[in-house]
This record gives structure tokens, sequence and C-alpha cells, in this order.
């Protein structure tokens, strides 16, 4: 279903929805905190690494209290283009350089974290159109289709479950040269995944609070004092599972992510037949490795859906928005030049989301003060890395040894380096991505 009564025509001619094109809201709100309370843990965020969380604790026999301020599943959860990914977000051979030492347990993290959110669809019988197809880093063009083939030795050698692939012979339309094919994951509904994990939570032991903003975490000696707009909860400890949210809370650590705005276009029905003849032949999602990648996958419902191409920050507060006619626009044309045989196809509605990026583009768990802890498994990976993580966390919270994933990804300190993630540099990645464009097409 699609949230019509949120929508709005754009200049584009494009249905823009302020919710999300996957699915409908709830209409069975979880009551607003009122007053005060007390609990082991207080999960504060309801996307998927707080469900997840609170879900792994209430099993562990923690009391949990899980407070959001809109429903469980509002934000980026519900709206992201579906991608179950194995990989890890920034350029491999960058990773190399930076991290070397770190690859293979960053690798081995990425690919568990994949697999458990299958493992997690099945055994909560979340019905969310799962397709098991794996995804592929695509090229566009000879120079990317090199970088692919390098970046695929790379990723082998640290672990991963890839192969470099032949863009003709595997599958891929036309215009995609070839890359990097990851075996692992492959696309969902994303909107229906996370109310699904909201029905599986409100059906727990978990005591859920939706419509309520928290405005202060306060740690003292012995835990935590949450307080919300209408009411305070007295906890042991804290999760912060806010993600593009954190920097609304002064007790996140600072710098810790930039929120950015990704959007969304899905076209009308298109013809199987047609489909065919551009090449696509495997039913695998696409993800191209510009500077800001492009995105593009089949829906159950017949369509291609695409995204990404521009981000936009936050320079005010968060909150709910439309995608930008220039934003769509951009997606549509670059739509056209991967598909020319579909330029016929029309755009029917859009929608975004924002996402949290860190200055390392790698997931983060840690400590921000004492009693309050964070987790943070988002930069476009979010889908397959958020439940794994929050689950991680909420095992070491229940008295676990730290596991080797969690390790991989912890902070000993709440110090995060200044973002290079400013309007200016995105339009600037924008524009170098632009260009290569053109110089491949002039050379084509």
């Amino acid at each position: 279903m699609y949230d019509v009564a949120a929508s709005v025509a754009g200049s584009t001619g494009v249905a823009y929805s302020a919710f999300s094109g996957w699915t409908d809201r709830p209409t069975d709100f979880a009551p607003m905190l009122e007053g005060e309370l007390t609990c082991d843990i207080a999960v504060v965020g309801g996307g998927y690494a707080g469900m997840a969380a609170a879900l792994r604790l209430a099993d562990r026999g923690a009391d949990v209290v899980l407070l959001e301020s809109g429903f469980c599943g509002w934000g980026g959860s519900s709206r992201n283009a579906g991608y179950l990914s194995n990989a890890l977000a920034g350029d491999p051979q960058l990773l190399n350089t930076l991290y070397p030492r770190r690859l293979p347990g960053l690798v081995r993290y990425a690919d568990r974290a994949a697999r458990f959110t299958e493992e997690l669809i099945a055994r909560l019988a979340i019905a969310c159109d799962y397709e098991p197809t794996g995804n592929v880093i695509a090229a566009v063009s000879p120079g990317q289709l090199r970088r692919t083939k390098r970046n695929a030795e790379i990723l082998r050698g640290a672990g991963a479950d890839v192969e470099f692939v032949e863009g003709r012979g595997f599958g891929l339309p036309k215009t995609f040269l070839g890359g990097v094919f990851e075996r692992a994951g492959g696309l969902l509904n994303p909107g229906k995944f996370a109310l699904g994990l909201r029905e599986a939570l409100l059906a727990s032991d978990v005591r859920v609070y939706e419509r309520t903003a928290v405005r202060a975490v306060d740690p003292h000696a012995s835990g935590a004092v949450v307080s919300t707009t209408s009411g305070r909860v007295h906890a042991e400890r804290v999760l912060l599972a806010t993600n593009a949210y954190s920097r609304d809370l002064a007790i996140a650590p600072r710098r810790m992510v930039t929120p950015v705005w990704t959007s969304l276009v899905e076209t009308e029905p298109v013809d199987a037949e047609r489909l065919a003849a551009t090449g696509w032949t495997r039913r695998v999602g696409i993800i191209t490795p510009h500077t800001i990648l492009e995105n593009y996958r089949p829906t159950p419902r017949g369509t291609i859906m695409f995204g990404t191409r521009r981000l936009r920050t936050a320079p005010g507060a968060l909150g709910a928005r439309e995608p930008d006619d220039a934003v769509v626009t951009d997606l549509v044309r670059g739509f056209h030049e991967r598909f020319p045989s579909l330029r016929d196809v029309a755009p029917q509605r859009a929608w975004g989301g924002w996402i949290a990026m860190t200055p390392s583009l790698l997931p983060v768990a840690g400590e921000a003060t004492r009693n309050v802890f964070y987790a943070i498994g988002c930069n476009g990976h979010g889908l397959a890395q958020s439940p794994y993580l929050g689950t991680l966390l909420a095992d070491r919270l229940a008295g676990d040894r730290m596991h080797e994933d969690l390790a991989s990804v912890w902070r000993a300190r709440p110090r995060f380096a200044p973002s290079v993630l400013s309007t200016p540099t995105l339009h600037a990645a924008w524009t170098i991505d632009r260009i290569s464009d053109r110089f491949h097409r002039r050379r084509v």
C-alpha cells in the first residue's frame, strides 16, 4: 500500500510523500509515556537497531522500555531502498588503505549482519517480500569496471563472499558492464520488514511508548534518567539507537553522525518483456560505484525503483520532508541514461529519509558516558547491519563478553573526527560523477 494521504504532486509530475512508498502508516499506536517509571534498560529509538535490541533484551529477561518519538519504523527503517547487503560502505581500496588490519574483521561483521537479518526475517515470520538474490556493485564505464575488479580481489582477500562478474553474461542491463556480485543478501520491502519487527515488539514483554520524544538523558552513579515531553524513565542503563537523529540529544557523542537525506523514485509498472529486453534478466539489485552511488532494483509490483545520486544535509532540525524537485529530476535523468529504451516509462512517486553517516563511513558502537551506550549501523547499510548491531550490544548489556563482531566496531572513546560531508563537498562529489558520466558517453 502507498500512503496517498501524505502525497502531493511535485513540479516533476511525480507524487511526493512525506512518509514512504513501501507501506501505509500503522493505526494501532502504542501509548505515550505519561508520568514516571523504572526499568532495567531504556532504549531510545524505534528503528531497526532499537527494536532488535529491545527484543533481544526482553528475550533474555530484562525489563525493557522503548521510547520512540513517532512510531516504531517511522524513520529510515521504512523508507530505504530495501537492499539487504553484506557489504561495507565506502570504497574497498580506501578501506584497505586506512584499515588494513581491521578490514577482515569488518568484512566478517558485514557478512554476518546480512545473514543474521535473513535469519531474523525467517524466525519472526515477517512477510516482507524477501528475495535472496544478492546484489551487484555494477560499473557503467571501463574505468569503473577496472576499479570493481580490483575491489573484488581486495574483498575476497579479506574473506568476503563476492565474485567479479561480466554484465552481459550475468544478466545485467546492457549499460552495466559488470562488477562485484555480493552473494549474500538480496531485496525486500523495508516498510513491511520494519512494521513486522514492530508487530513482534508490540507482542513482546517490552514496554513500548510511541509519540514520545526524548528531550534529555542524564546519567548518574547508578543509572540514568530519560526525560520526555510528558514523563521520565529511571533506568540502570540506556541504549541510544537514534541513528540520524542522534545529534538531537546533547548526551550523544559530538560529531558522531552527519544526517543526510536520500531520495527514491518509483516508476509505473514495466512489462516483463520490455524489462528483459534491456538485458536485465536476473532479479538482482544494482548499485553503481560512483562517488555518490546510484541504485536500481525491480519490485514485486512490477516497477523499477531507483535512488540516491544526490544527498542533502540538514542545517537545522530533522523532520518529515518531501524530496526536492531538483533531486527527483536528476534521478529520472539518470534512470533514462541507464535505461534508454525505457524513456517513456513514467516515474510515479518519490519519497526519502534521513540516514546517519559516520566520519569513518563505518558502523560504530560504544559508551557515550557511564551507563549510556550507543549503536550506529547505517551509512546506507542499516537494513542488514542495524538489527545485528543492536542485538550484539543487547547481549553485551545483558552480561555477555564482547562478541568479536561488536569489538570490530567498538569505540574505546566517544571521540569522532569532523565530518567531511557538507553541502559543498556533496555537490562537488555529484559534479565529479556527472563529469565522469559525460566523459564516458563521449567515448562510447
